[in-house]
């Protein structure tokens, strides 16, 4: 169950957390996995840990140039089309609207939202000519609920969503997929720099009691990424432990 021999995954921001338990997950599961990211030293120490069956590419997500040849690069990179595409890659610049700068707002919303269209726009080509493919994009819980003091983050992860579900009618005829899955809080090297008030502040508004894990959003990915879900687009997993029930 949940096979991808044969398949070829990239991996968008996979130096961190949640991108490389994504990353090693599939890798495990008979994927080849490109490994993208900017922090080649994360990258390439991943990549020794994964042993054969990976390659390693880096692009600044932020420049539409390097975004435009990033399917290429990862393709030349693993000798194969792309099969799988995880949008993972994002990033967030936190403060009040009142305060906050159109640039702040423009770079979340062109790395969280402009580059996943980019990247699915050119991974499409192969996929329909194979006519199978998967995509997959990591959302947000507060892409649904919104939060105070992230309106760019939130606007960017509610757009990825949006932009998901109208993909998926497009390219459903062609065996291609597209679906989303939106973490709650996980534990990252964030959460483990928070005080225990805090800490206890976070619990209380999730009913399970405790952080999700990077491997169970992981895992979301992996089900996502396999033909058992080929019956499944335009959805939204959401991995935040009863937090919102949606």
């Amino acid at each position: 169950m949940f096979n991808l021999s044969g398949k070829t995954a990239l991996v968008t921001g996979a130096s961190g957390g949640i991108g490389s338990a994504i990353a090693t997950l599939l890798h495990a599961q008979g994927a080849h996995v490109v490994l993208h990211g900017t922090r080649t030293e994360k990258l390439l120490a991943l990549s020794k840990r994964l042993g054969t069956n990976n390659s390693v590419v880096t692009a600044d997500l932020s420049d539409l140039d390097a975004v435009g040849n990033l399917i290429a690069d990862a393709s030349k990179a693993s000798g194969a089309p792309i099969d799988i595409l995880v949008n993972n890659a994002g990033f967030a610049i936190d403060g009040l609207l009142m305060r906050m700068k159109i640039q702040d707002w423009q770079s979340v919303l062109d790395v969280n939202l402009t580059a996943n269209m980019v990247l699915c726009k050119t991974a499409m080509r192969s996929m329909m000519k194979a006519k199978w493919g998967r995509i997959i994009s990591i959302s947000s819980i507060v892409g649904v609920t919104g939060n105070p003091g992230q309106t760019n983050y939130a606007a960017s992860k509610a757009g990825v969503i949006g932009f998901s579900k109208s993909l998926a009618q497009e390219v459903a005829s062609r065996g291609i997929t597209v679906n989303m899955v939106a973490p709650g809080f996980i534990e990252t090297p964030m959460t483990d720099s928070l005080d225990e008030k805090q800490k206890d502040n976070l619990l209380a508004q999730v009913p399970v009691g405790r952080l999700g894990t990077a491997d169970e959003v992981a895992s979301a990915v992996l089900f996502l990424a396999s033909s058992e879900a080929s019956y499944l687009t335009g959805a939204t997993l959401h991995v935040n432990g009863g937090m919102a029930m949606l």
